[in-house]
């Protein structure tokens, strides 16, 4: 089967797009505009990880290590580019579409809103209108935690008020939901939306706080804890992540006739998370006993956009396709610290 995924070079994006590839029975197409956000080093090594750098577009440096798939294309495009990007979808005719692209980051979020603007709301409506000109079995797009905002009592469920996201950020995922769920009422696109909560693991972001903290602590710097450090965090193993949204992506919801209010749900929403959130001070600890060495703690007041507590209810979608998180936060902060030190030469 053919498989379109977006964001390949970002992080939950190169691991599902790995995961694909992996099986020999997709040919994965991944696309990414390689922006700035952060070290674009990063990303294009990640691809590097993917396929032969011959077979990559515009892939100039990297390193090539690991793995190549036969199975997997790697095309520098951008998604929100609408014209271009409809083209390429009839062009490739994906049975299967897996969204992952788009401004990350919280506290960005404040700074910037003109890059969410472009990327998640003009960027997934260029995808929605893509997918409705080349219509493909199940397109799986990328939510977030950060939709339940201001008054959500942990642990989230996915029939949970959302109309009030704290960060413009939340507020664009939030947004993503609706448009989907217009374009699965009306035009009959079979659509499933994945909240994921608080990813880590090996190839992790730099902006994301494993990295900030691994970093900080090795380099003897300050390591800066919003909310004393007692915000929790529901953190959750990006393999575990993977095997939701690859679980997901066979299971389509049916679609109710177009313009018409039927029983069965024109979106599916399912959070994907660990359910055992913790203190992020108690996450550091961890990193400290693995790394080896003490951190010097900034303790800070709360930041604005953060979110105290985030913790996944994960009844429907493991009533749903039988989803259940495997990797304890001891194992996986093991495999990131090995990637970390590997990668970074620390």
């Amino acid at each position: 089967m053919k498989v379109l995924v977006t964001g390949a070079a970002g992080f939950i994006g190169f691991h599902v797009a790995r995961r694909l590839a992996s099986t020999k029975k997709c040919e994965v197409l991944g696309v990414d505009n390689l922006s700035d956000y952060y070290d674009v080093e990063l990303k294009r090594a990640r691809i590097a990880e993917l396929a032969n750098v011959t077979e990559a577009v515009e892939i100039t440096s990297g390193r090539a290590a690991g793995k190549s798939f036969e199975t997997f294309r790697f095309l520098h495009a951008d998604f929100a580019d609408a014209e271009k990007f409809a083209g390429l979808v009839a062009h490739f005719k994906p049975d299967y579409v897996v969204h992952l692209g788009a401004q990350p980051g919280v506290r960005y979020s404040m700074e910037n809103p003109a890059a969410y603007t472009r990327a998640n709301l003009d960027g997934f409506a260029s995808v929605l209108e893509a997918c409705r000109r080349t219509p493909p079995k199940h397109l799986v797009f990328a939510s977030s935690s950060s939709v339940y905002g201001a008054g959500a009592k942990a642990p989230y469920r996915e029939d949970d008020n959302t109309d009030q996201p704290v960060s413009f950020y939340g507020a664009t995922k939030k947004a993503n939901e609706m448009m989907a769920y217009s374009y699965a009422h009306n035009h009959a696109l079979h659509l499933t939306g994945l909240r994921f909560f608080t990813v880590y693991g090996p190839w992790g972001r730099p902006d994301m706080a494993p990295t900030l903290f691994a970093r900080a602590i090795l380099e003897g710097k300050p390591l800066k804890l919003f909310n004393s450090g007692k915000n929790l965090r529901d953190f959750t193993y990006v393999d575990d992540i993977v095997d939701g949204v690859v679980k997901v992506l066979l299971y389509p919801p049916p679609t109710p006739p177009v313009g018409e209010i039927a029983p069965a749900p024109a979106l599916q929403i399912f959070n994907l998370g660990h359910h055992r959130p913790v203190e992020t001070v108690l996450f550091v600890k961890m990193l400290e006993q693995l790394l080896k060495k003490p951190a010097s703690l900034e303790l800070l007041p709360p930041q604005p956009g953060d979110m105290f507590e985030t913790c996944a209810d994960l009844t429907r979608v493991q009533a749903t396709i039988g989803f259940a998180p495997k990797v304890s936060l001891e194992d996986g902060l093991k495999q990131f610290v090995e990637w970390f030190r590997g990668y970074y030469k620390l």
